[in-house]
């Protein structure tokens, strides 16, 4: 159950990873992602159809591109992790209650 849920925050790091990277340098294509980060080709592209599906990025022929919505995500991601991670501190158990067998 645990494991799931660490796969995909590392698959969102990476998608962040990539998003951090179009933002920076637009327009950036596939291959200098890969080069760059050090992820597979089809990682990569993986993300990138992620982020268009959100309308964060979108194709040009030189490469991914931000979108108008992307600003707006990126002010409230911060926000939006903070949230996250308190509720994952609410489902800490501090001392597990003794199970009977």
């Amino acid at each position: 159950m645990i494991d799931r849920l660490e796969k995909e925050v590392d698959m969102l790091e990476r998608h962040l990873q990539v998003l951090k990277m179009v933002i920076e340098n637009e327009p950036i294509g596939i291959v200098k992602m890969s080069n760059e980060t050090g992820y597979p080709h089809h990682k990569v592209r993986y993300s990138l159809r992620v982020l268009e599906e959100e309308d964060l990025i979108e194709p040009s022929s030189q490469g991914a591109i931000t979108t108008e919505t992307t600003a707006e995500f990126v002010a409230d991601l911060d926000d939006k992790v903070d949230e996250i991670v308190d509720k994952l501190d609410g489902m800490k158990i501090d001392e597990m209650p003794e199970i009977e067998s």
